[in-house]
């Protein structure tokens, strides 16, 4: 008996020890979810996502090009030296007193060495490609900005995708529980006497239909976070959490639909870009320009020198010299410098009628967006009375069946209704916001505004 008691008491132990571990777990896993909100997930995408490390490497590389460039305009130093043997010298033929005699002259071992400096002191192709490295690092910028954007806009919709998933699984698991609650009353009525089998099986099937709806939708939850974990940049191991639902948008979209604010192109990322390379075209064009004009140097040489015809350089005699020098150099003709100049001003125009035209296209998808917010601010009114017209004719659809003056069909497709009202009513707010986002991006706002 005490055996009993012992051995009793050791399971009621483990049986504690395992369910207090248990909940450690669940509050270790609980603690451990990053739970995120549409601010912060687009805070960790912008430093975290390699897009975006890239883009900011490549404004750090723009810059040290033109750190380059300015570094042609200092004075390039460096230390020369040279070494020559003497194969065959050369003979020199004199005459002395009417003979004629012939001298060998030089050294079989020459040697010089010593520092050279040169300096730039008219260089217009210099100064130009100063003026163009300038346009390069905002050209880099702006394509970081535009990277910014188009991320911003990505993880905005993978998060307005994963709150759409979640959602939808609420109301087809709440239809499913639905259904099998419909089924369970059928049955019970069958086993009674007071419904038909055909009505029972109706039920169960209308209940097993739902079911792969509703693994799909859950499936759908797993793939939308996994997405939203990729733009992030953070493991797939990490488990996040979004907040809310879409139904808090609601009041936004009337809100912002009372804002009629005009199509406002200023800050978008193309036309800035189109801009910024039509500067650089232009700056290229005066670069190209530059080929028609002088350009004057600078230098100076310090060295020492040794003639000598052996190998003892412990003997040798080293002598200094040091000279300036001015370096003129003018253009006269070259045919390919006025093709060039010609290229660059064809490449101008064709870059002005892109412009032109991608422009009107934006402003062409801005109003698109704009329509298609409008259309669903409006389907939202209207699916919100679907919803509770969908719920009054399911009550009444179930309080029919229970007094037995309605039909198992008429039950199932009040059902149905609901299921589908809500799920459009979801939709089109997901719509609404997918809308607002790729709107903002056209109009290149880098804040997110609801």
């Amino acid at each position: 008996m005490n055996n009993r008691k012992r051995f009793t008491g050791k399971k009621t132990l483990l049986a504690a020890m395992a369910l207090l571990a248990f909940h450690h777990v669940q509050a270790q896993e609980a603690k451990d979810t990053l739970t995120l909100s549409l601010d912060k997930a687009i805070e960790i995408a912008l430093a975290e996502n390699p897009t975006m490390k890239v883009a900011g490497q490549e404004i750090e590389l723009k810059k040290e090009v033109k750190r380059e460039a300015y570094a042609g305009l200092l004075p390039e130093v460096a230390l020369s030296g040279s070494y020559s043997r003497t194969l065959k010298k050369q003979t020199m033929a004199m005459d002395f007193g009417g003979e004629t005699q012939t001298i060998q002259v030089g050294s079989d071992n020459s040697y010089s060495g010593g520092v050279v400096v040169n300096l730039p002191l008219f260089a217009p192709a210099l100064y130009k490609s100063i003026n163009l490295t300038k346009t390069d690092v905002e050209l880099a910028v702006e394509k970081a900005r535009s990277s910014k954007l188009g991320m911003i806009n990505q993880v905005t919709k993978a998060y307005y995708q994963l709150l759409l998933a979640q959602d939808s699984y609420r109301v087809l698991l709440q239809g499913y529980e639905q259904a099998e609650a419909t089924a369970q009353i059928t049955k019970a009525k069958y086993d009674q006497g007071s419904v038909s089998e055909y009505d029972k099986i109706r039920a169960e099937v209308q209940a097993r239909s739902l079911k792969p709806g509703v693994v799909a939708a859950r499936n759908a939850i797993n793939l939308s976070r996994l997405q939203l974990q990729t733009l992030l940049g953070i493991n797939a191991d990490i488990p996040i959490a979004v907040d809310g639902n879409l139904k808090e948008y609601e009041m936004v979209m009337f809100q912002r639909q009372l804002n009629n604010d005009p199509i406002n192109l200023n800050n978008n990322t193309n036309l800035k870009q189109l801009d910024l390379n039509a500067d650089l075209l232009q700056k290229n064009l005066s670069l190209q320009r530059t080929n028609f004009m002088p350009t004057l140097g600078a230098s100076f040489n310090y060295m020492y020198t040794s003639l000598n015809n052996d190998f003892k350089m412990s003997h040798y005699r080293w002598f200094p010299y040091s000279t300036v020098g001015l370096s003129l150099s003018i253009p006269l003709f070259k045919a390919s410098n006025f093709t060039k100049v010609k290229q660059t001003k064809i490449q101008m125009m064709q870059l002005a009628e892109n412009r032109l035209n991608t422009e009107r296209q934006l402003k062409q998808q801005a109003t698109s967006y704009l329509d298609n917010m409008s259309s669903s601010t409006e389907q939202v009114v209207s699916n919100r009375e679907n919803i509770v017209q969908a719920e009054k004719g399911r009550l009444i659809a179930l309080k029919r069946y229970e007094v037995g003056k309605g039909t198992i069909l008429e039950l199932n497709d009040s059902e149905v209704a609901l299921t589908q009202a809500q799920l459009v009513y979801n939709q089109s707010i997901y719509d609404y916001l997918v809308s607002k986002a790729d709107l903002d991006q056209v109009l290149g706002k880098e804040e997110v505004t609801e």
